[in-house]
């Protein structure tokens, strides 16, 4: 957490807070002098009027409840992104993620590298793709065959080629949620959250493996014991049941 935010400019109007539910984040908002800030509340900053924080909401309905709190209709259920621009640079691909924001929420390359080989013998035009700084997560993963896309991709490129894949498979991250938004059929890797929190809604074009267990720390250095336990065949199963589902 910073101990200042670089805002130069005038006081703004409006000042969201979307970092959790304070009291940190609250004061560097408050200390920019907007004319309101919408955000959770904490005892420890009553100047705050925010909604009441539920640690057990799930992700969307958790921000949209904000939203409501300050009068602005907010609908959990309204993900849809228009269709992008531009088309896919891998049209058809099974896109591959093995990248995610901390290490906790990375399943090994190897289990990546394993299930790219068995695709690609079935056929499958594969793609592994990563985000910035990730270069190296998708050099061990992109097995001969696989089309690698390193060094993350802009977002009009990588929205199309979300849109336009046959799947994603991810971790619990940025990824997953694009599938959702273009309805792109999804399987989503989860181990220290529960899906119950950040997962994509029901729907037979997604999929979620998790084994359920005690909440782990999503900012670990390390994978989780409960994503470790995912194997391959478990991937290549799901993938298998989304087959039935229409592109």
């Amino acid at each position: 957490m910073p101990r200042a935010l670089p805002w130069a400019a005038p006081p703004p109007a409006t000042a969201v807070d979307l970092h959790g539910n304070g009291p940190p984040s609250h004061r560097l908002l408050t200390a920019l002098r907007p004319g309101r800030v919408l955000a959770f509340a904490h005892p420890a900053t009553p100047a705050v009027d925010g909604p009441a924080w539920r640690p057990d909401e799930h992700e969307r309905e958790r921000w949209c409840r904000l939203l409501r709190h300050y009068g602005i209709p907010a609908d959990p259920t309204d993900l849809a992104l228009d269709p992008p621009a531009g088309p896919s640079p891998a049209p058809g691909a099974v896109v591959l993620h093995p990248g995610a924001g901390s290490p906790a929420r990375r399943w090994p390359t190897d289990r990546w590298a394993a299930v790219a080989r068995r695709l690609l013998a079935r056929g499958a035009r594969v793609v592994v793709t990563g985000g910035p700084g990730e270069d190296a997560l998708v050099a061990r993963a992109a097995v001969p065959g696989a089309e690698p896309f390193p060094g993350g991709l802009p977002f009009p490129a990588l929205s199309a080629l979300v849109a336009g894949a046959r799947a994603v498979v991810s971790g619990d991250t940025g990824i997953a949620h694009l599938a959702v938004a273009h309805a792109t059929p999804s399987v989503t890797l989860f181990g220290p959250v529960a899906p119950g929190l950040w997962g994509p809604p029901r729907s037979r074009r997604h999929r979620v493996l998790w084994h359920p267990g005690p909440p782990g720390d999503p900012h670990a250095d390390r994978p989780d014991g409960l994503l470790l336990r995912i194997t391959p065949e478990d991937v290549l199963a799901a993938l298998a049941e989304l087959e039935d589902v229409p592109a």
